[in-house]
């Protein structure tokens, strides 16, 4: 049995029906909803986590294999282990590699968790020295797929790591507008974090000029770590 074949056994022997129940619910996957037949078997993150660090050897082709199943956990587990590979990789060639991969699956990066453990920690941080990062994301940010979207968006919190909160505020002025719940929170977030770790005036210049216009749900994100009477400007002029 391959090793692949085996963190699936592995996957599989910690099923957890009520919990599977909870995350089924908690992820929408009713029909129409935004995880539509989704398929949850009840493993908590510390524990997928866990097979990720186990299972860390699983050579790159593989992972196809993770990426390709209708189980959530395990699709989850399959883009931790590129996480980790991502991460000691030391060649900027070899990185390269990997990132392509990720953008060559989205396919199976079909949730909002499994947009937000892997984006920026892959593409998000090999953009941060890349010429070609805007235009990337601005492809990832017109897609019809709402978490290439949601990708774009998120893979921000890299630059905001970095100090920088340029490419969040032009990526929120692009996506503001977009129809979709999960993107008003993605906006929000990462607005709340270029105001918080970089530069509060970068989010508060954002504000003065696009809060009419902003979605309330990314308002009350992005505001949520402004002083009281600051939260009150923005919500009663709302």
């Amino acid at each position: 049995m391959s090793e692949v074949d085996k963190l699936i056994k592995e996957i599989k022997s910690q099923e957890n029906k009520p919990q599977a129940s909870i995350l089924q619910r908690f992820f929408k996957t009713g029909p129409g909803q935004y995880g539509a037949g989704d398929v949850f078997l009840g493993l908590k993150v510390p524990a997928s986590r866990l097979l990720a660090r186990q299972y860390n050897q699983i050579p790159l082709e593989d992972i196809e294999k993770l990426l390709g199943s209708k189980i959530h956990e395990v699709r989850l587990i399959g883009l931790l282990i590129l996480v980790d590979k991502y991460e000691k990789t030391k060649e900027r060639k070899e990185k390269k590699i990997i990132v392509d991969y990720y953008l060559a699956h989205t396919s199976g990066i079909n949730n909002w968790d499994l947009v937000d453990l892997s984006v920026y920690k892959i593409l998000g941080d090999f953009l941060l020295t890349d010429k070609r990062a805007e235009k990337i994301l601005n492809k990832l940010a017109v897609s019809k797929n709402l978490w290439e979207r949601r990708m774009a968006m998120v893979s921000t919190f890299a630059f905001i790591k970095a100090g920088r909160a340029e490419e969040t505020v032009r990526l929120a002025k692009k996506l503001m507008k977009d129809e979709h719940d999960l993107m008003h929170k993605a906006v929000g977030w990462m607005l709340r974090e270029a105001g918080k770790r970089v530069n509060k005036k970068a989010l508060t210049d954002f504000l003065d000029e696009n809060y009419r216009q902003l979605p309330r749900t990314a308002l009350r994100y992005a505001i949520e770590h402004l002083k009281p009477a600051e939260r009150e400007h923005y919500l009663l002029k709302k």
